[in-house]
């Protein structure tokens, strides 16, 4: 089984959750998600099916999400789930000056994630240590806003509805609390939802099926590889090859070969990596491309020969 998915997490669950219900629809222990969201966080959740995850850290890494955040509150876990640590009056902003504000936070900028969140701290997960009540400090990390909006003001209840666009890694929980705090009256995440992550967008989202869809007629069929890598060349194997492939080994590409574009380019290439189908176009793996040797080297190899 190889394929991807792209499911609407619902409220309330885990992304662990999904995992656990589509591994009984789908009668695979094999399966993996693609960026952890919070039970209160909802919208697009990438999940590959057997073989496929081996192919999640080849996906694009860029996500965008669509929130609100309510300034006057802080809290313990930086949005409306945790205990409430301060209550302050927002002030009475107009939109140009929440743009202004929200515009320092573009470009490549260093964030503290909150101390409820799945960072390892001295091998433990921080919301554990949090829970009990230890405290701690957890050290900044580098992420990147490639572009942060403003959708909604309203200034009477205080909320600020936006869209990012950010790098693997942003926690929209700890932006909401630093816009508040650069505000001055704090601010906490009230309400989130993913709009595009790892190459998939909300528009190509599924439901989360139920556990007894376990017929097979009833399973959600599964995206393909080819068409989610779309970042990657593609090469299309002779049986001989085919044979060396499923073995481990690499290929000589002639410069011939190469300039006659059996490897076929496209837009906004990734050059370092090349996707390696079989003569009936199905797909193989994935090899590393040196373009000086002209050789390409098995990274991942799906059906692998003994």
């Amino acid at each position: 089984m190889l394929g991807f998915l792209a499911i609407d997490k619902p409220f309330g669950l885990t992304s662990h959750d999904c995992v656990s219900r589509l591994r009984k629809v789908y009668g695979i222990r094999r399966i993996g998600h693609g960026g952890t969201l919070d039970p209160a966080v909802t919208g697009v959740l990438p999940i590959a099916i057997g073989k496929a995850t081996r192919f999640l850290s080849f996906l694009p890494s860029t996500k965008r999400y669509e929130g609100t955040i309510q300034l006057g509150l802080r809290t313990a876990t930086d949005d409306l789930e945790g205990e409430v640590l301060s209550k302050e009056k927002w002030p009475q902003l107009t939109r140009e000056i929440i743009c202004n504000y929200l515009n320092e936070f573009k470009g490549n900028l260093k964030q503290r994630p909150p101390n409820f969140s799945s960072v390892h701290i001295d091998g433990e997960r921080a919301h554990r240590k949090a829970r009990r009540g230890e405290i701690f400090d957890l050290p900044s990390k580098q992420v990147t806003i490639h572009d942060i909006e403003l959708l909604k003001w309203d200034i009477s209840s205080g909320q600020i509805d936006l869209h990012v666009h950010c790098s693997s890694g942003t926690y929209i929980r700890a932006l909401a609390r630093d816009i508040g705090n650069k505000i001055g009256c704090g601010g906490c995440l009230a309400k989130l939802r993913r709009t595009e992550a790892l190459g998939f967008n909300i528009n190509q989202v599924i439901p989360l099926p139920k556990s007894e869809e376990c017929i097979k007629g009833k399973r959600p069929p599964l995206i393909s590889p080819l068409e989610v890598l779309t970042d990657f060349s593609t090469i299309k194997l002779s049986k001989e090859e085919e044979s060396f492939w499923s073995k481990g080994q690499s290929l000589t590409i002639n410069e011939a070969r190469f300039k006659l574009n059996s490897i076929k380019k496209k837009k906004n290439i990734r050059e370092e990596y090349i996707l390696v189908l079989d003569c009936e176009c199905e797909l193989m793996g994935l090899g590393e491309w040196n373009s000086q040797l002209l050789k390409l080297q098995p990274k991942i190899v799906i059906n692998a020969a003994g």
